[in-house]
């Protein structure tokens, strides 16, 4: 795996992407490819249901990583942003704004309560120094 050193990148796009979240179970919405680096500056769930609130799991699945000089234990895991987390009906959730890296075999992963309910949208940045 990959781990693009930010200090010299050649390359970083911007971009923003939505998902209408499913519901029966995480899903992954995006993992970088090798020698790439995903930075989530932002993600924001919005309850387009005019009457219903919904609850939202958003969750990264972190595969293990070797870093130089620095050991990591357990590092293979699902970890929650947020978990059973309610949205009012025609609101929405900051789930985070600080930056989150995703690195090759990492992924961010969501799902709803109710069917069509929450739209799930990150501001991205994708970083390489290929």
């Amino acid at each position: 795996m990959a781990n693009p050193n930010i200090v010299s990148v050649t390359a970083i796009t911007a971009g923003t992407l939505g998902w209408n979240l499913p519901t029966g179970g995480l899903v992954n919405l995006i993992d970088p490819d090798s020698g790439y680096l995903l930075k989530i500056n932002r993600i924001v769930v919005a309850n387009v249901d005019g009457s219903s609130a919904a609850d939202v799991d958003v969750a990264i699945v972190t595969a293990a990583q070797t870093f130089t000089n620095t050991t990591v234990t357990g590092a293979d895991a699902t970890t929650y942003l947020a978990k059973t987390i309610s949205v009012p009906a025609d609101a929405s959730l900051v789930v985070s704004d600080t930056p989150i890296y995703l690195r090759e075999g990492d992924n961010l992963q969501a799902q709803a309560s109710a069917a069509g309910d929450l739209d799930l949208t990150i501001s991205f940045e994708l970083i390489t120094d290929a």
